[in-house]
């Protein structure tokens, strides 16, 4: 399953609160990494992962409900992106709750494909790219910022 260079685009632009799923709080870590590269890029980071209460001064979130929660607590509206650093079995459920929360876009990172998960998304209307790195793509367009 190929990605879109038209999705990419669409979620690099539109996409304004990024739940970060697996965001780790060690700085050798690509999750942490990404994580402070978006929100330093305008995007508004929702770092999610069960075992932290912070990274980098953001909350940390359990779960996509209680990041989406927070979200809409904030600013009236939810996530935009789920960007997963989690390993490939643990996007179906992931999926799930990217449906009922009828999230618009999902991004998973280098290496971590469930094309059956995805073609699940996609069918609900989720817009997804996998594989891919949103640092790598975000970085090859100069001077992009969230809207």
């Amino acid at each position: 399953m190929n990605n879109d260079p038209v999705t990419i685009e669409e979620i690099l632009r539109t996409a304004r609160t990024v739940a970060v799923v697996g965001m780790s709080g060690k700085p050798s870590r690509a999750s942490f990494n990404i994580g402070k590269y978006l929100a330093a890029h305008g995007y508004r980071v929702l770092p999610v992962n069960p075992v932290l209460k912070e990274v980098l001064g953001m909350p940390c979130y359990p779960d996509l409900d209680a990041a989406d929660k927070a979200a809409r607590a904030e600013t009236g509206a939810g996530i935009d992106l789920v960007d997963v650093f989690r390993a490939s079995e643990h996007v179906p459920a992931l999926v799930d709750d990217v449906i009922r929360l009828k999230i618009p876009y999902l991004w998973l990172q280098d290496e971590v494909v469930n094309d059956e998960a995805v073609a699940r998304a996609r069918a609900a209307g989720v817009k997804c790219v996998q594989n891919d790195c949103v640092y790598r793509q975000h970085m090859a367009r100069p001077g992009l910022r969230a809207p």
